[in-house]
């Protein structure tokens, strides 16, 4: 907008918004190209959108949570594809940047051992240069809930940063804070990772993070019980923790609840089945459900979405999931 400064703070025209989305996310998307071949002799990608901070309010969004997102784009070709992406799943654009640069880009392939294969073109990417003052405290003062990501604290200092104060600004105004610490050794390493985690919890409401991924790195424990003790004792209330094909754990500070994984059919791909299961059990918490009603529409959602391929693609929409949790209910 035109009307606003670079800090958006003084942007007199956004003092209401007409958009008050109930779940925030701030972080990095990237455009993916996948082949089914491997990467020295694919010839031919298809192209989507990835990130964690978008695949989990897409899931959330697909379910009617109103959703909004927190980002910079770079005003490359792509920028008008990861914008009509955006806006296509109902989230709410008017806190998306622009600037000079360019948007982060990945490519996935399939070896010939059925393992994938990742190459990141993203250092430097106009995500990574978001900065706190950038931030519009209205805005997150206004939602229900803050999510965080542990790749978007790891791609830059200044992002880093701007994570932070997001936190800070949704914990000072009451609004919940959700975090996945998402570690990704190609970002940075353990020490850097525990130490942002660590500058992050005190205003954390929701903690979200995989076993052992996470665990072992972040805590030097693949017990997902201890995961779940050491959030507590750090004054996280409510914990979960994905475990891969082993389900999930949910922990207060008064119960563990385990629950078994849902696959609605043959798995075909993994990927974003974290993110659509915390997207779903986030969407369940912001509906008032319990935890484990919650904890079930994760479920069913993660299940769903490893059917297909990609992150986005398969992820379901509300009616078959609650149809899914009222049969299994």
């Amino acid at each position: 907008d035109s009307r606003c400064d670079e800090s958006l703070l003084s942007c007199q025209s956004e003092k209401k918004f007409k958009i008050m989305p109930d779940m925030l996310s701030i972080g990095e998307s990237m455009i993916e190209l996948f082949s089914e071949e491997p990467m020295d002799r694919a010839e031919t990608f298809t192209r989507s959108v990835a990130g964690d901070s978008l695949n989990i309010i897409v899931a959330a969004s697909r379910l009617g949570t109103s959703t909004g997102y927190i980002t910079k784009l770079g005003n490359d070709p792509f920028e008008a594809y990861l914008l009509d992406t955006f806006t296509s799943e109902g989230i709410d654009t008017t806190h998306v940047l622009s600037s000079d640069g360019f948007n982060a880009a990945h490519f996935v392939t399939v070896m010939p051992d059925g393992d994938r294969e990742f190459v990141y073109y993203r250092s430097g990417s106009a995500p990574s240069t978001i900065k706190p003052k950038e931030l519009n405290p209205e805005y997150i003062r206004d939602a229900k809930i803050m999510h965080c990501s542990g790749i978007a604290q790891a791609i830059s200092p200044s992002s880093r940063a701007t994570v932070l104060a997001a936190a800070q600004i949704a914990h000072l105004n009451g609004v919940l804070v959700s975090y996945d610490p998402n570690y990704r050794h190609q970002l940075w390493n353990p020490s850097e990772a525990r130490e942002a985690m660590e500058e992050l919890m005190p205003y954390v409401d929701i903690f979200l993070p995989s076993a052992p991924a996470d665990a072992e790195v972040l805590f030097e424990t693949d017990n997902p019980q201890q995961v779940i003790h050491e959030a507590n004792l750090r004054g996280v209330k409510t914990v979960v923790v994905t475990l891969g094909e082993d389900g999930a754990l949910i922990g207060t500070e008064n119960e563990v609840l385990r629950l078994d994984p849902l696959p609605a059919g043959p798995v075909i791909d993994t990927t974003g089945a974290g993110d659509s299961f915390k997207g779903g059990f986030i969407h369940g918490f912001l509906e008032g459900k319990s935890m484990l009603e919650s904890a079930l529409i994760g479920n069913v959602c993660a299940g769903i979405t490893i059917t297909g391929r990609g992150a986005l693609g398969p992820m379901p929409y509300r009616d078959e999931v609650y149809d899914k949790v009222r049969n299994l209910s």
